[in-house]
């Protein structure tokens, strides 16, 4: 009896070591992604809810931007990205929260991107080769492709961020973990013109040659910049995630966007939303 006693106390000890063992790696899994336990993954895991209640503006960069006036934005918290750095000639607009996922647009643009300051860049990890580490970035994990259950929203920005065929996917999984609520989206005109014929194309990657019609700025994809082919149908199954996304978590998503073919939100004005300026004439 001593004997199986003393046995079954010893592989029950076992059972506690291993089952210890176990939740310390369980515990463990984010520093062994080397998020939490760097600088960089604290920043990122500060950003949770820091706007929590407020409301906050994803910016696309369609032609439809001309006809917003970026400077009402001033107070309010932005998220831009990619070539939205062309406007800063015209106005006095600068983003709280500047990305780039678009593997072309960080090498093409890599010096413009790394001259930005005074706003935060988040950027994928994966990227860091073209995009400096500075006070101002902040890296993310970014998971590429067609991952199971593709589009999906990534509900911890500590952890991942998902692909969505669209930088504006990020975007909105930026400002959901912000906390930002209502969301509204202006310059996302969700409609692009195909590759003229003078264009050079390899596969789905497209060197322009003349210049961009397909954004704000005719530089923006102009003569010598690569860019993909806009597969608007897949960047529709990313915003309908999103919808369906939020519409689960209770928060507002709204598009304020001056026209564009996207309707997977509900429209709303974009100057009744600063009551003082309605009815009156907004310049870039």
């Amino acid at each position: 009896m001593i004997r199986i006693a003393q046995s079954l106390l010893q592989k029950a000890t076992t059972a506690v070591a291993i089952a210890n063992k176990t939740a310390k790696r369980i515990t463990n899994v984010p520093s062994l992604m080397g998020v939490p336990l760097t600088a960089n993954g604290r920043r990122i895991k500060a950003l949770k809810n820091m706007h929590a209640g407020k409301r906050g503006f994803v910016l696309g960069n369609g032609p439809s931007l001309l006809s917003t006036d970026p400077g009402l934005l001033k107070d309010e918290v932005t998220i831009a990205s990619n070539g939205i750095f062309l406007l800063f000639d015209e106005t006095s607009f600068r983003p709280t929260f500047y990305t780039v996922e678009d593997t072309l647009v960080a090498e093409d643009r890599a010096q413009s991107i790394n001259a930005l300051k005074g706003f935060t860049k988040v950027i994928p990890e994966d990227l860091k080769s073209h995009i400096h580490p500075d006070g101002d970035t902040l890296y993310i994990n970014f998971v590429r492709g067609f991952y199971p259950g593709f589009p999906k929203m990534s509900t911890n920005l500590s952890n991942r961020a998902n692909w969505g065929g669209t930088v504006t996917f990020l975007n909105l999984q930026l400002a959901w973990y912000l906390g930002l609520n209502p969301i509204y989206l202006i310059g996302v005109d969700h409609n692009y013109a195909p590759p003229k014929p003078e264009d050079q194309v390899d596969g789905v990657v497209i060197e322009s040659k003349t210049e961009d019609v397909n954004h704000f700025h005719p530089d923006y994809f102009g003569p010598g910049y690569r860019w993909h082919d806009p597969r608007v149908d897949r960047m529709e199954m990313g915003y309908q995630a999103a919808r369906k996304f939020f519409d689960s978590q209770k928060v507002q998503c709204f598009n304020a966007t001056a026209g564009g073919k996207l309707e997977v939100f509900d429209r709303v004005d974009y100057h009744t939303l600063f009551p003082k300026t309605e009815g009156l004439e907004h310049a870039t």
